[in-house]
């Protein structure tokens, strides 16, 4: 008996086909890639809202320690401070003189060091899934953003009690400040979280960068307290510096020095553009080294 042959059309449909395999890189080629971060637009309500809650689980006071912060801060500036620095011709209260200041600094210094530590302490979900790592820093940055709301809450009931009343420069000045000071953060926290990955050193140099820009920019004293014209210069260089100026220019009567604005707000892009290039180069090794 002849066995019957078979047809290599009618035996390929019983073949398994080869498996498929999908490779998810990050997009290297653009430096923001805003439609990819805007498909995972949920995960920044996510990841802001947890860093909230996080930040004020099992606290007593909860939300007010974004009040109560910086306004002890401004009342022992202003009691032991104000004095010793020998501040004078200023055309507004000093109290509402630093805590203008001390606003827009905590919003920094809360989003970079947030920023800044914060792909090491999402290494667990990092490891596990993929998606945009630059959200991470961002929603870092927006939640330092909510204490920012609810101390300027405070800031509002200040110039009340001063009797201060703003000029309407403050409708473009204060979101101008916002901007600035998100750059800024963006910037050196991108950066900084890069390192940070791969070198653990950063988490003790992150605190000491922190307190020296506090004092080499402009918080609690006026530009015009410093004589040397090569220290208001190198003052000026701080990303932080245009941020705090133009916060107060609706509350000064004197004009900001517009050079000085430059330099600072040019630096801060600078480190923006430095911060995201080096952090797109190495996201890559993220989920290996966290």
């Amino acid at each position: 008996m002849q066995k019957p042959k078979l047809n290599f059309a009618s035996s390929a449909l019983f073949m398994k086909p080869d498996p498929v395999l999908y490779e998810i890189n990050a997009a290297q080629n653009r430096l923001l890639n805003l439609s990819e971060l805007w498909r995972y637009r949920e995960l920044f309500y996510f990841f802001t809202w947890r860093d909230i809650k996080v930040k004020y689980k099992q606290t007593v006071l909860g939300f007010l320690w974004a009040i109560l912060q910086p306004l002890l801060m401004m009342l022992i500036f202003t009691l032991f401070f104000a004095r010793a620095l020998n501040i004078q011709n200023l055309s507004i209260p000093y109290p509402v003189f630093v805590f203008s200041g001390l606003i827009i600094w905590n919003f920094f210094s809360s989003a970079l060091t947030n920023a800044s530590n914060s792909m090491v302490n999402n290494a667990p979900i990092i490891k596990k899934i993929y998606f945009p790592r630059l959200i991470i820093p961002v929603s870092s940055i927006l939640g330092a953003l909510f204490d920012f709301i609810m101390a300027f809450v405070l800031f509002l009931i200040l110039l009340v009690y001063y009797q201060t009343t703003p000029s309407l420069h403050a409708i473009y000045c204060w979101p101008l400040s916002l901007i600035a000071t998100a750059i800024a953060s963006l910037g050196l926290g991108s950066w900084l979280s890069a390192l940070n990955v791969k070198y653990r050193d950063f988490r003790y140099v992150i605190p000491f960068l922190v307190q020296v820009l506090f004092f080499v920019t402009p918080v609690i004293y006026p530009t015009s307290l410093i004589e040397q014209e090569w220290i208001q210069y190198l003052i000026a260089l701080s990303p932080m510096y245009a941020a705090i100026e133009l916060f107060r220019i609706p509350l000064l009567d004197a004009m900001p020095n517009y050079a000085f604005l430059f330099m600072s707000m040019a630096n801060g892009i600078v480190f923006l553009f430095v911060g995201l290039i080096y952090f797109r180069k190495t996201e890559d090794f993220f989920a290996d080294l966290a």
